[in-house]
């Protein structure tokens, strides 16, 4: 069993170095052919910063997928399955629409009907739903028109809550690694606590979509020099879609049940928590899905498009709380971890109260956390040089002291503390009104080759990015 982790880890690893690699040329690439759109009203980042990250995440796809077809424990799900392929057509049909969209804008509608025939283009080639359990009446075998239909909206929806959530900085690639980590622990038991080896691809798309989201990282942290863009959030979206959907499309049912229930005679009812992060990614997700649901609803009822883009979004409304932006990242992260890792948690163990227990409390922390916004936790004096400026304790400023010859009247501390926040509100109050100009070096700090803005650290970028 060691064996097959090592070669998941390999594979984890080379996706994730061949993504970060590549994102700093593509943010070179993005600025040189002006992907990095101006400003727009509903934006909350103040300059004007380069996308395409996504080409980075294709490429570090492609790269796990060829170094997987290499590895001993891992070429036979490619030899006996041709889900590897039809991952791989379906995400770059998708990655050349999204690349398109970052460059050109492209209509919404032209996008949903990319992602439509990129779910096609799977199904064709044999990643499909083939059944699904309902309670109470069994397991239930889907016709060939059922489970295309039922795979493209999955696909669909699961793209565009990833889509939704691409929001803050750090926040859309963060909550899919969750996501995907979650399944992975899932997928992997399967397949080497079961011996189901249908559940392998799954297994290997959990793992390169690990990687990807860990290697762009770094890049996409609060202050992000690069987004992902459409050509990104799209990409990774599919992949996660298509991780659940291999598993309900080769994974028999009633082997499930001989695993888990010990005989053909274990209800259904019995054993739906283990069917829940196979038939539904979006408990997984369940945070970009309620935001995308919640986004539907907002602008249809103020009798707007669904695909308009506003400020409404679960991300903006924890800044409007008052949250700053890394905080409410770590929230969604936390409640993204707390959902996907508390599902597969309940879908190994359904009978364990104590599950129940720690799900309800870690929900009451969350729920603390979100009714603090304006609290900022300090690490002890030891700890100061572990943790980041804003959490450590600093050691009060002596007032400044000028000899009675030099005829200068002593500012206090606290009165240049004043100014600096008055300097620093109406550089903001400047910046709001002064608009920047896309490519001009040394303004765009987090996008031209030049220096850093002050600005460039407090905000961060919309969901259509």
């Amino acid at each position: 069993m060691g064996q097959p982790v090592r070669d998941y880890l390999l594979t984890l690893c080379v996706t994730a170095a061949v993504t970060y690699l590549l994102t700093g040329p593509v943010r070179k690439f993005a600025i040189a052919i002006g992907a990095m759109p101006a400003i727009r009203a509903r934006d909350v980042h103040r300059e004007p910063t380069p996308r395409l990250g996504g080409i980075a995440m294709f490429g570090g796809l492609c790269a796990g997928l060829i170094v997987a077809d290499h590895l001993f424990n891992l070429k036979g799900v490619f030899e006996l399955s041709n889900e590897p392929r039809a991952l791989l057509s379906g995400a770059a049909l998708i990655w050349l629409i999204g690349v398109l969209d970052d460059k050109f804008e492209i209509d919404a509608l032209i996008k949903l009907g990319g992602q439509m025939i990129a779910a096609a283009v799977m199904v064709i080639q044999g990643l499909t739903i083939l059944w699904l359990p309902i309670p109470g009446v069994g397991t239930v075998a889907l016709t060939q028109w059922q489970g295309t239909l039922l795979t493209v909206a999955l696909v669909v929806i699961t793209i565009n809550a990833v889509n939704f959530v691409d929001g803050l900085d750090g926040l859309a690639a963060g909550m899919v690694c969750i996501a995907s980590a979650a399944f992975f622990l899932y997928a992997y038991r399967l397949w080497m606590g079961y011996g189901i080896e249908a559940a392998a691809p799954a297994t290997l798309f959990a793992a390169i979509l690990m990687g990807m989201c860990l290697g762009f990282l770094p890049h996409n942290m609060h202050p992000a020099r690069i987004f992902m863009g459409d050509s990104g959030s799209m990409l990774i979206g599919l992949v996660l879609a298509a991780g659940a959907i291999s598993i309900t499309g080769q994974v028999d049912p009633d082997n499930l049940k001989i695993f888990f229930e010990g005989s053909e005679r274990g209800a259904t009812h019995a054993m739906f928590p283990v069917f829940i992060p196979l038939v539904l990614p979006l408990t997984i997700i369940a945070i970009p899905a309620a935001d995308l649901i919640l986004a539907i609803v907002r602008r249809t009822w103020n009798g707007q498009s669904p695909f308009a883009a506003d400020r409404g979004h679960l991300h903006h409304r924890l800044l409007e709380v008052g949250h700053s932006h890394s905080r409410a990242v770590l929230i969604m992260y936390f409640w993204s971890a707390l959902i996907a890792f508390g599902t597969v948690g309940y879908s190994v163990h359904s009978a364990s109260t104590w599950i129940i227990f720690m799900i309800v409390g870690a929900s009451a922390i969350g729920l603390i956390l979100l009714l603090m916004p304006r609290f900022t936790p300090r690490a002890p004096h030891w700890a100061n040089r572990f943790v980041p400026p804003r959490y450590r304790h600093s050691a009060p400023e002596p007032a400044p002291s000028l000899s009675p010859s030099s005829g200068e009247k002593p500012v206090s501390v606290a009165s240049g503390a004043q100014q600096g926040a008055g300097d620093a509100q109406m550089g903001d109050q400047a910046a709001d009104r002064a608009p920047v100009a896309v490519g001009v070096s040394g303004v765009n700090g987090a996008t031209a080759i030049g220096a850093r803005s002050r600005f460039s650290d407090r905000r961060s970028v919309d969901s259509s990015r």
